[in-house]
């Protein structure tokens, strides 16, 4: 077991990390390289392509019809509707602030909880919502559009939208995956998305210049980048890290996307330093932590139905 929590910490570290790049590449290729739209129908295609042929050669897992069409719908809604929201919204501000909003994730899969599931509220649970809130609120309302977010406000809220709709995503997939296996829900759930971006694609149009004009190197290689490591690789290792650590350390893990995004924002020149966004981050963490550190407080052995619920809204990846 101590060997399977040292995978499990060094996977989590090496999936969030990635995650934290990916914002730093995604904004480098959009919208000059890339339009947001194409984007994430070359991401959700390219995911489905190779979870499927892993899939192919990975043990046999057992699944109904039903549930496969759940699983289909599930991705091409919730999967497609998370990355629509998140690639438009990056497009329009700043690599940290879409991070910022990623971090809310934990906070909506609870209150999501509380009014559809009947998850106990108590009173520190209510303050981390509502300090993550604040944080939220006080980065869409302070942050002004400038030559790095061309329009803050439209993609804050944008990347508050997608935290939601992924959330929804990993509440729904954690109830399917109580009967399936981790790669049949990769394959069905990337292959409803892929199906969905193709549809979208072929009505608004394919634009990636990274792959139309002459071959640019760079921007080929950062897209490369994204769909190999963020995209497949990070999707594979999560279950590792939910599968072995407690709930509260992985949503600790969490915070290494806001602090690579950060830092790699800051020396790319893709984000200018702001108090208000600091003070932000700091709402935000401390509302995640007040919420996680209170659920694991209320886990019992005898219910590990919720336990395992919450348990699923750390496992961000963009």
């Amino acid at each position: 077991m101590k060997n399977k929590k040292t995978e499990a910490n060094i996977s989590m570290i090496v999936s969030k990390t990635f995650s934290g790049l990916n914002m730093n590449a995604l904004k480098y290729l959009m919208p000059f390289w890339m339009a947001p739209l194409t984007g994430v129908t070359i991401r959700c295609t390219f995911a489905a392509i190779v979870f499927w042929i892993i899939g192919f050669f990975a043990p046999k897992e057992t699944s109904t019809r039903k549930e496969k069409i759940y699983l289909f719908l599930l991705g091409a809604i919730a999967i497609y509707g998370f990355m629509f929201f998140y690639l438009s919204g990056l497009s329009k501000t700043t690599p940290v602030s879409s991070s910022i909003f990623s971090s809310l994730q934990p906070i909506w899969v609870f209150v999501i909880a509380v009014l559809f599931f009947k998850e106990k509220i108590t009173s520190i649970k209510l303050i981390g919502i509502l300090t993550g809130l604040g944080g939220a609120l006080l980065c869409i309302s302070t942050q002004k559009s400038d030559d790095l977010a061309s329009d803050a406000l439209t993609g804050n809220i944008l990347c508050l939208v997608s935290s939601i709709a992924y959330a929804i995503y990993l509440i729904i997939s954690h109830r399917i995956l109580k009967s399936v296996g981790i790669f049949t829900m990769l394959k069905y759930t990337f292959g409803g998305a892929a199906f969905t971006g193709i549809i979208v694609t072929g009505i608004t149009g394919f634009d990636a210049r990274v792959l139309s004009d002459p071959i640019s190197w760079k921007p080929l290689s950062i897209l490369l980048f994204v769909l190999i490591f963020p995209t497949v690789i990070s999707y594979l290792l999560m279950p590792i890290g939910l599968k072995y650590l407690k709930t509260t350390l992985v949503a600790i893990y969490g915070y290494i996307i806001l602090i690579v995004a950060t830092i790699v924002s800051l020396a790319l020149g893709q984000d200018r330093f702001s108090w208000t966004q600091l003070a932000a981050i700091l709402l935000i963490c401390c509302g995640v932590y007040f919420v996680e550190i209170a659920e694991n407080k209320d886990d019992k052995p005898s219910d590990p139905e919720n336990k395992n619920v919450l348990s699923q809204e750390t496992g961000n990846v963009n």
